[in-house]
């Protein structure tokens, strides 16, 4: 079943599109009718469909010659990392991509439609459980990934001057092609339930065709053009909540282990001097610990709804579900 509803007869020129929710919007587009040029850099796989051009993020020059040569319509973001040792890391990934893209665009294509921006919750910090967080608070990212989003979003609107931009904030997107939440998927299939240290924290989640749409959406509306917007399905959960429908969807029976937060403090300590061993980053380190001890990460969608009629449709008891299906039918697990 098609992800977009209505034919995109547009050329976009898209980053991530050999990651989760880039490669997931690139198909979506191609198969409404786009045309798709991937910016891909020499280190990363190149994309599997669609057309795919070379290309630094530390060259601003050369972005502007494809710019200039291709034309696109759209230019989406979606390129970063959630994953380093160091906020020069997550600097060198999520900001100077942003900054080098907007430069390029102003110079040589400032006749661009929009620019959009896939930032992140991450940029405006935890929430509670009793008041997600809504485009009118102030930003408070506490850790190194939300930091350097929140710095792009501000590289984005300082540096746009002709060309109008849009930022979108999903929170915890899952679903096909995810590798993160696939985790807790694969330990559910091998009869284990694990909560690490975090069974009765809220968060929102995104299931990633709901997320496409909205950033396809976002980009096409004229209502949301200098604007950011938060992303969710509108339903605040816990973790207990996410983990116990994916055993229910699994059908079979599981063991739970409800590690303490200590010992995952002590894992990400571990993890941490591991990376200052091979620096490989890992998931368990105390940027992702700071992340994990908040409340909650909950947002809402009013303002998105308002601006550009986004409506999640894809429930979490459908989104878990089809996520199961996809990791068994390609052999993750």
């Amino acid at each position: 079943m098609a992800i977009l509803k209505e034919p995109v007869s547009l050329k976009v020129m898209l980053t991530g599109a050999s990651g989760f929710v880039g490669g997931r919007l690139r198909d979506a587009l191609l198969d409404a009718g786009a045309d798709v040029v991937a910016i891909v850099r020499k280190s990363s796989p190149k994309p599997t469909r669609g057309r795919s051009v070379m290309a630094e993020y530390e060259r601003p020059d050369e972005l502007a010659e494809l710019l200039l040569r291709e034309k696109p319509e759209l230019l989406i973001h979606v390129a970063g990392a959630t994953k380093g040792v160091s906020y020069e890391d997550f600097a060198r990934a999520n900001v100077t991509p942003t900054r080098s893209l907007i430069v390029a665009a102003e110079r040589a294509h400032p006749e661009l439609r929009r620019f959009v921006l896939v930032s992140s919750l991450a940029a405006y910090g935890p929430s509670t459980a009793a008041r997600p967080c809504t485009e009118t608070d102030e930003p408070a990212p506490i850790e190194y990934y939300g930091k350097s989003k929140l710095e792009a979003e501000r590289v984005l609107a300082t540096e746009a001057k002709r060309v109008p931009f849009t930022i979108l904030r999903p929170s915890g997107v899952y679903g096909p092609g995810d590798a993160d939440y696939f985790n807790l998927f694969r330990e559910v299939a091998r009869g284990r339930n694990v909560y690490f240290g975090n069974r009765r924290r809220w968060f929102s989640a995104l299931y990633v065709d709901d997320c496409v749409r909205a950033i396809v959406a976002a980009a096409l509306s004229e209502k949301t053009k200098n604007q950011g917007y938060f992303l969710c399905d509108g339903r605040p959960i816990t973790w207990q909540t996410f983990q116990e429908e994916i055993v229910r969807t699994s059908g079979k029976s599981v063991r739970t282990l409800d590690l303490p937060e200590a010992l995952v403090g002590m894992a990400a300590v571990g993890g941490e001097l591991l990376s200052r061993i091979d620096h490989k980053p890992r998931l368990f380190n105390r940027q992702k610990a700071l992340m994990s001890k908040a409340e909650a990460w909950t947002c809402r969608h009013d303002k998105a709804q308002h601006d550009f009629g986004y409506q999640p449709a894809v429930p979490l008891e459908d989104g878990v579900r089809l996520a199961w299906l996809w990791y068994q039918q390609q052999g993750w697990m």
